[in-house]
């Protein structure tokens, strides 16, 4: 980054790239781009992955339904990324069995068999193992379930840490030298003779930059944000916003698989296993207008999801039982599908000029295939610039990834630091990867109960743009879930003294 001095500022800083929106997507960018050598700027409205790339259902697949719509490109890419994002992120993704009961009035035996035999195929050389047929009568995986349900399916995809991958892909642009502000509004961007002239609001106060190519990642408001700027054209994609709700009640079931579970308007409803003690169902797919920030769980979702369970388990649950649910707003690229399910969840990449100033907008995507979207954007943005290194990112393991065996990361902490507990250490092992040493020391400050050290929300504060206690307790963890009102209290009490011992204040 360099400055400059022009009419519109006397200082204004100048970027290769300037990116909107700290979702997936654009840290993801962020991240390619800043290791290419470009300088690089994200802008962020609120905190990292505060919308869509938060409330996902949380699995890195290849998209077996997305068979029935025959787009095997997709499921081909998603089944490869999914196995190199285990290998670059194993302290976040991690292998998980999915049981797939059959119900012979939705879909034949033999179609499911045969859809499963082909993903299997597409995803050749996979780490994982290949699906068979499960005799559920007999196996323990059946023995949760209602007893119609006689045979089904295992298969193998994995669950993934959304709102923490995206944490570290913007800790990961930063450490190749981007600089990423969250809380930081576009308020406008235009042609300018260099590229781009974007003003910026953070708290309360306005400046301006300078970027030469603009990249758009704004994920729900990816249309929003060129139409408010007048920067459409009749070439411009349309993308097509469908809301997707989950819910969280007590453990359904014991073991660590999941459940994909057809429902008879040929939509999926997966049960997963969440943060130990509870079950996460999900999601809806229903067509959403609003601001996305306000989405939230309606009541017909909630009984869609309720009856799902309960017509596939012998627990049954109701309204009492859901202890939190979560809806996320997904910007699909509109393929003029009818049917929301139909829509694909694959990507588009539109570049644009505007006065010869060049713009490069993101139209959909998919959390699995986040890392080779930003791949092909910073191949374009290279392109566009005219300078800059090719791909890296395919080998390059997240911040806190290069771990060899997780179980001996675990032992050589728990040696390490004999004085705290186990569960902590575990818990820090599969958050932070080895990381984890930024955060363990022998002063670690106050004890606010249920885990929690001082040194660990200071981390976060510092390290990785927490700024509020939402932040800490629901989106860098899930840590709300399972602390008292007394810890919470404690928490609340400290933080602003802790924001300001970690110079963010």
């Amino acid at each position: 980054m360099t400055s400059v001095s022009s009419p519109e500022s006397s200082a204004t800083e100048i970027y290769d790239i300037c990116i909107v929106g700290g979702g997936i997507n654009g840290t993801g960018i962020a991240r390619d781009a800043a290791g290419r050598g470009l300088s690089v700027l994200l802008a962020e409205q609120g905190d990292l992955a505060q919308a869509t790339s938060s409330a996902s259902t949380k699995i890195i697949h290849g998209g077996l339904r997305y068979l029935e719509y025959y787009d095997f490109r997709l499921v081909h890419e998603s089944l490869h990324e999914r196995d190199r994002l285990l290998g670059l992120a194993p302290h976040l993704i991690r292998p998980l069995t999915f049981i797939l009961p059959h119900n012979h009035s939705i879909r034949p035996y033999w179609m499911v068999r045969l859809g499963l035999y082909l993903y299997d195929c597409l995803g050749a050389g996979k780490k994982l193992p290949s699906s068979r047929s499960v005799k559920l009568s007999h196996h323990a995986a059946g023995e949760p379930l209602q007893p119609h349900l006689e045979r089904g399916f295992s298969y193998s995809d994995c669950w993934g840490d959304d709102a923490r991958l995206v944490a570290m892909n913007a800790v990961g642009a930063v450490e190749k030298g981007a600089r990423i502000e969250t809380r930081t509004r576009c308020m406008h961007a235009q042609p300018d003779r260099a590229g781009w002239l974007v003003t910026l609001v953070s708290e309360g106060k306005t400046r301006q930059v300078h970027c030469k190519v603009l990249v758009n990642a704004a994920g729900p408001w990816v249309r929003t944000f060129l139409d408010s700027n007048e920067l459409s054209d009749f070439e411009t994609p349309s993308v097509r916003l469908v809301q997707g709700s989950h819910i969280i009640v007590p453990r359904l079931y014991d073991g660590d698989q999941a459940y994909m579970l057809q429902q008879t308007d040929g939509r999926i409803v997966f049960a997963i296993p969440y943060e130990g003690k509870y079950t996460q169902i999900g999601t809806t797919e229903t067509l959403y207008r609003g601001d996305p920030l306000r989405a939230e769980i309606t009541a017909q979702e909630m009984d869609y999801l309720l009856t799902a369970a309960n017509q596939s388990f012998k627990k049954q649950v109701s309204l009492s039982d859901i202890v939190r649910s979560f809806s996320g707003i997904r910007p699909l690229f509109d393929d003029s599908r009818r049917d929301a399910k139909a829509v694909t969840r694959d990507y588009r990449l539109y570049t644009s000029r505007h006065d010869d100033s060049p713009l490069l907008s993101v139209f959909g995507g998919k959390i699995t295939t986040y890392r080779k979207l930003a791949e092909h954007a910073g191949d374009h943005l290279v392109t566009l610039l005219g300078h800059g290194s090719g791909p890296w990112t395919g080998t390059a393991p997240l911040p806190g990834g290069d771990i060899k065996d997780m179980s001996v990361l675990i032992s050589r902490q728990q040696q390490a630091w004999p004085d705290i507990d186990l569960s902590i250490i575990v818990r820090y092992a599969h958050a932070y990867g080895t990381r984890m040493d930024k955060i363990l020391s022998a002063d670690m400050g106050t004890y606010f109960g249920d885990g929690i050290y001082e040194a660990e929300i200071s981390y976060l504060l510092r390290e990785e743009f927490a700024r509020s206690m939402d932040d800490v307790l629901w989106r860098r963890s899930k840590l709300g879930l399972h602390i008292s009102e007394k810890t919470r209290s404690a928490i609340e009490k400290a933080f602003s003294s802790l924001l300001q011992k970690a110079g963010v204040a």
